[in-house]
């Protein structure tokens, strides 16, 4: 099975229509969302997407595949290493 998820996650893609559907290949995890902030994990690193009215329409993790709708405002990547580093992770930059 781990040869499997190799196979499919080894394109990443963004698709964006009139910045209220996003399409999104080679996603591995979501770790957090609400309808301002998405932060999904792709196998180029973590994508932060902030927005209004977001919405996780379509997940598949077996296929990487994931559809997002809402208005989007912004698309950040940043890598999985900072993640992990007390003081620089996602928590302590939105309570700054």
């Amino acid at each position: 099975m781990e040869e499997r998820k190799k196979t499919n996650h080894r394109g990443h893609s963004l698709i964006l229509e009139n910045r209220e559907k996003l399409s999104i290949s080679g996603v591995e995890h979501v770790n957090s969302f609400n309808s301002e902030l998405i932060v999904v994990e792709t196998i180029d690193g973590v994508l932060t997407l902030k927005g209004e009215d977001l919405d996780v329409s379509k997940l598949s993790l077996d296929d990487g595949n994931a559809s997002i709708q809402g208005r989007i405002y912004s698309m950040i990547y940043s890598d999985r290493s900072s993640l992990g580093t007390k003081g620089s992770g996602l928590l302590s930059k939105m309570f700054k």
